[in-house]
């Protein structure tokens, strides 16, 4: 990459091409001081991982700028309660540091729960809590002995690591949810028709963006299952507390919710299959993978129901997806999302699109991830993990990018290089998984890259 322009001395193993013999990117590292990485921190993925949870209180224990950092930016919702759209912190002061802050948690949880009457608490440790040396943990057991719901300490002061052990941290509270509580099928939120059913699954990394975990749980529940818990979009405490029960584990978001499969496999004998549900190819195959899956061997009905509702599905959406491929075939295109399993999608269904990949990331990637993308992409594909802002938009202009697809932290980017953009993370408010979905990732896509707007500028200038 030297060729182009000189990265930072501790990020040349961090950055490869597709399809040379010495791809070996380099990651799992913490991000390098001075680089101004677009990771986040371990609170950040503790949260993104827990606030959809919406009849739960998300009490962040720490100074109130952790606590606005959280408050209704994403766009998970509720088909009910709207707990989750609120924003507590026990806003710690300088005498809370310096005498802690245990007191002004115990009263702050108190009052909550008699406030808001919910059914279990998460208490977000911060940076400052790790500091000062609050007892969380001894405070939700008081509060939980107390109020009798599950008072839940979440382990995610800022400084142990990164986004990723948040996900651990968050994935570690919600362990000690599951299995205390049974199912009833009188309280089955979904298609009654499968209430009773004897197959059940719990879908893992799925957080309702937009209201997606409605289109997942629609599939499945026409291939005669039942979705016991959605961990953890538009999702309730006590089917999480009986998602014991389950035949199987799908798991979406891989790098947040590997870590409670594992668990949930070790600790109760539920299987687990890895799944996405971004685009045409990956929603089919996340349907075939649990009609397929050795817990349901007995079932051989099920490959037949969800082979009717992928041809049914591909049928109603394929003469648009055609249609707008004329209009974007040729284009070039970059990504840089949060988890690698979210990249791989996207390559794919840029490719049913006639959009080549000049450019793929992720915040969080493992070797393996890297590895899959290396053998999908195009030879000369950019590969980078854990960039910054000023390598991404040297990139994207070198490779004459027109469609950066990444978050809310990449936007500025594309906007500000004139390159069309399209918001495939937390904050987007159209759902863009399953088959449906596609189709309006096709029409996000177009929209953007062929704005007229993009007339009045002058590339070659700007270059």
């Amino acid at each position: 990459m030297e060729s182009y322009f000189a990265l930072l001395k501790g990020r040349r193993d961090q950055v490869a091409r597709a399809g040379e013999p010495s791809m070996n990117i380099a990651c799992g590292s913490p991000s390098l001081a001075g680089s101004v990485s677009q990771r986040a921190c371990v609170f950040c993925g503790s949260r993104v991982v827990l606030y959809p949870i919406a009849d739960a209180v998300h009490l962040v224990h720490g100074p109130v700028g952790c606590a606005a950092y959280t408050w209704d930016i994403r766009g998970s919702v509720s088909t009910g309660p709207q707990l989750h759209r609120l924003s507590f912190t026990t806003d710690l002061r300088e005498t809370d540091v310096i005498f802690g802050g245990e007191k002004r948690l115990y009263a702050a949880l108190s009052a909550l729960i008699e406030e808001h009457r919910p059914r279990a608490a998460f208490v977000y440790a911060t940076c400052i809590i790790g500091l000062i040396g609050d007892d969380v943990a001894a405070v939700c057991r008081k509060v939980s002995a107390e109020r009798g719901i599950p008072v839940l300490p979440v382990h995610s002061e800022g400084f142990k690591g990164t986004k990723k052990d948040g996900y651990r941290a968050a994935c570690a509270a919600l362990a000690s949810l599951v299995g205390t509580a049974e199912p009833r099928s009188a309280d089955y939120r979904g298609d009654p028709a499968v209430a009773r059913s004897r197959l059940s699954i719990n879908i893992l990394g799925e957080f309702n963006l937009a209201g997606e975990a409605r289109i997942i749980r629609g599939y499945y529940e026409r291939m005669g299952i039942r979705v016991q818990s959605i961990m953890t979009g538009d999702g309730r405490v006590d089917e999480i507390r009986a998602a014991h029960r389950a035949d199987l584990d799908v798991v979406q978001c891989s790098g947040s919710m590997t870590y409670l499969a594992k668990t949930m496999r070790d600790g109760w004998g539920i299987p687990f299959v890895q799944a996405s549900f971004f685009g045409l190819d990956d929603a089919a195959a996340a349907l075939y993978a649990v009609a397929s899956a050795p817990a349901f061997a007995g079932e051989p009905a099920l490959a037949e129901r969800a082979a009717a509702i992928v041809a049914e599905e591909v049928d109603k959406v394929l003469p648009e997806i055609r249609a707008i491929r004329r209009d974007l075939e040729g284009m070039r295109a970059a990504i840089y999302v949060g988890g690698a399993f979210k990249a791989r999608s996207l390559v794919k269904a840029l490719r049913l699109l006639g959009v080549s990949t000049a450019l793929v990331g992720s915040q969080t990637g493992d070797k393996a991830d890297y590895d899959d993308l290396d053998a999908l992409c195009d030879p000369g594909t950019i590969i980078v993990d854990d960039s910054n802002p000023a390598e991404l938009s040297r990139f994207l202009k070198m490779k004459r990018v027109q469609i950066f697809i990444g978050g809310v932290k990449e936007r500025p980017i594309a906007h500000k290089l004139g390159i069309g953009f399209c918001d495939h993370n937390h904050e987007r408010k159209i759902p863009l998984a399953g088959f449906e979905g596609m189709v309006n990732f096709a029409r996000e896509l177009r929209a953007s890259a062929m704005s007229p707007v993009w007339s009045l500028l002058d590339r070659e200038r700007d270059d």
